[in-house]
């Protein structure tokens, strides 16, 4: 895996840089943009200026190297798939609770609508 995922010496060090420093910080900022009702696309937008940050930190920190697209690739999807994870997880959560009346939670990243409380009545989709 090394030289594939991470140019570093121990796999230690993509695992506490990429996934847990710029994976926790995309999950912080996927909810952020949720919170404020954003749209899903500014996730990706955000993820790839903190894909570069994670590897600044990198380069900055261990010697790995600054400009490198296959390592930026891997850093900034890891950040995708944290940022994406936190946003939709934060949107579950504020349509169940602010559209209760309609919404109810369907597993962790998914909500579904409520059934009818009169039978034979159809849920309004407007």
């Amino acid at each position: 895996m090394q030289g594939l995922l991470y140019e570093e010496d121990y796999a230690a060090l993509f695992v506490l840089i990429t996934v847990a420093m710029g994976g926790g910080a995309a999950w912080l900022a996927g909810r952020a943009i949720a919170s404020t009702w954003r749209p899903w696309w500014q996730v990706a937008f955000y993820m790839l200026l903190l894909g570069a940050g994670v590897r600044f930190i990198h380069f900055a920190l261990f010697e790995g190297t600054l400009v490198s697209p296959q390592f930026y690739a891997v850093d900034t999807m890891v950040c995708l798939i944290f940022g994406f994870l936190g946003y939709r997880a934060t949107r579950v959560g504020q349509m169940t609770t602010q559209y209760g009346w309609i919404n109810a939670r369907a597993g962790l990243l998914r909500w579904a609508r409520r059934m009818p409380a009169i039978p034979g009545e159809r849920p309004d989709t407007g």
